[in-house]
């Protein structure tokens, strides 16, 4: 509910016309009106600002402003200070709240712009270019070894993430005066109050009307016998070291050991990733499998089925003792996934449940256990994207002034930044099997893709899974040079329900990757390969 005073009404007819102007507004749900009061109370859908519904009736010459009792009614405390953070922040403060950020940390920002998105993806950006240097497919241009300087790279990298912070995170603060950051780290005393230790040592109580849990999460460490005693990188390390590494071993499988060691590999690093089952175990078979024979032939070694016992450090190397023998390397990189921020909060002294990992149990409006406290980004039970993370926070915020939002996560892309890149959307065959629903399915392989036989790089495939007797498209699976760009055009596709059959008939432009769609969806009624050049 956001209310307003409004002056310069005098009778009834002015109540009515305010209160159908404010109810044309799109996203408001009704409004009351009372010229008695001087004020009108707007039921919202969460979409509308103040600042609109202020000009709409400033345009009717009526003095208008929000009511400081409503500001102070709906205050907003949000720990942490990354993208779910301020997307819950910048949401609230539009409907009239007042918000505080705490944030523990040296920096505001969060894991993306910092130590996550933003500075992988600069690191694997330059590690294929190269690479294009060192290796590329095409007669008539030189290869040559690149010279590359990590520590000018890193420097070019942390310049970068300065300017976003600064661009994306400091100067909202600074230029929204409802949004009020608090350093400090801060945990519950009760359910509607924090504690904040602050930076000085000294303390402070905060209480709210409602509260967002945004502290996300830290890399986990495995428990392997020494690991604790050696100076092992996690990604943040890794990001920003301005050497090297003769030889870097990682430990993990998914996302981040994947990415980092092939970005190492291509500018100049020997690398062994041991992995304890199998690269991607999540994910349809095809891509590990094709995922593991791409990195294969860059020339990284995949002990796969590999586990280590012990590790120790002898001032230079590191030492892996595991069942595939000893591994040697003089860094080594612990990627094995990354643990909810959320053991210091008091959670269980206040009611709100987690998981066994730590992470928060949300609903789909971002609520917990308790009403008034919501959650949002890697500390709750969601996926740990930052998309995912700033939606849910939009949707918190919108949740926690009156409105109804819920997060739809049935046709989330996700995307692998390896080359060549796995994406993913919708379900696999094994994931649409679980929940009883009967497939169909194609792959169709990048040579009969136009435009990865003119980049002489077809490596990888494109895989639609379909429900049978509908022929509806459920699920895609990508392994292809910028799959990521391919992968929305079928998240879009399965968000509307199309059938297969409708894709293959839609236009596609001609030497593109993303006509692989097209391609891949004719194969469930014709042979491809019989089919002239763009063949409709």
């Amino acid at each position: 509910m956001i209310k307003l005073k409004v002056e310069g009404m005098s009778c009834g007819n002015c109540e009515q016309h305010v209160k159908e102007t404010l109810e044309s507004i799109n996203g408001v749900a009704n409004a009351e009106v009372s010229h008695a009061k001087n004020r009108a109370e707007i039921k919202t859908d969460g979409t509308v600002s103040v600042k609109t519904l202020i000009a709409s009736i400033a345009a009717l010459d009526y003095q208008t402003s929000q009511l400081n009792d409503d500001m102070e009614a709906h205050h907003v405390a949000i720990i942490g200070s990354g993208s779910a953070a301020f997307a819950c922040g910048i949401k609230a403060a539009e409907q009239g709240a007042r918000v505080t950020i705490i944030e523990g940390a040296e920096i505001i920002g969060g894991c993306c712009v910092n130590v996550g998105c933003v500075p992988s993806k600069i690191l694997i950006r330059a590690a294929q270019i190269a690479e294009s240097q060192r290796n590329n497919p095409f007669e008539g241009v030189t290869n040559h070894e690149p010279q590359i300087d990590r520590a000018l790279l890193s420097k070019q990298q942390a310049s970068r993430v300065e300017e976003l912070r600064a661009a994306k995170y400091q100067s909202i603060l600074e230029s929204n005066p409802n949004l009020n950051l608090v350093k400090g780290y801060a945990h519950f005393k009760d359910a509607n109050t924090l504690l904040i230790n602050r930076p000085d040592g000294s303390s402070q109580e905060l209480s709210a009307d409602k509260f967002l849990i945004a502290t996300g999460a830290a890399a986990s460490i495995p428990p392997v016998e020494g690991l604790s005693n050696v100076p092992y990188w996690t990604s943040t390390e890794a990001l920003f070291s301005e050497e090297l590494p003769e030889h870097l071993i990682v430990i993990g499988s998914s996302v981040v050991a994947v990415e980092l060691a092939q970005a190492y590999r291509r500018l100049g690093s020997k690398v062994t990733m041991l992995v304890r089952s199998a690269l991607l175990f999540r994910e349809d078979p095809l891509l590990g499998q094709g995922l593991t024979a791409a990195l294969e032939k860059e020339g990284i070694r995949i002990l796969a089925q590999t586990q280590a016992s012990q590790i120790d450090h002898d001032g230079k190397l590191f030492i892996l003792n595991s069942n595939k023998g000893e591994i040697r390397g003089d860094k080594l990189l612990i990627a094995t996934g990354r643990t909810s921020n959320t053991h210091n909060l008091n959670l269980d002294k206040i009611g709100v449940q987690t998981e066994k990992n730590g992470a928060i149990q949300v609903d789909e409006r971002m609520q917990t256990s308790q009403p008034h406290i919501y959650a949002a980004g890697d500390c709750s039970n969601m996926p740990q994207l930052v998309y995912v993370a700033a939606a849910a926070g939009t949707r918190a915020a919108i949740n926690m002034m009156g409105g109804e939002a819920k997060l739809d996560l049935s046709t989330l892309p996700a995307v692998i930044f390896t080359d060549p890149q796995v994406a993913t959307v919708g379900l696999s065959e094994e994931q649409a099997h679980q929940k009883g629903i009967e497939t169909d399915s194609r792959t169709l392989d990048l040579e009969n893709v136009p435009r990865a036989l003119a980049n002489y790089d077809t490596e990888g495939f494109i895989k639609l899974v379909i429900e049978t007797g509908t022929g509806r498209l459920i699920g895609a699976q990508i392994l292809a040079h910028e799959a990521g760009e391919i992968i929305q055009t079928a998240a879009l596709a399965i968000h509307n329900k199309m059938a297969v059959e409708e894709l293959a008939n839609q236009l596609f432009p001609y030497l593109t990757m993303v006509e692989g769609l097209k391609l891949c969806a004719q194969t469930f009624s014709k042979d491809v390969k019989e089919l002239s050049c763009c063949a409709g």
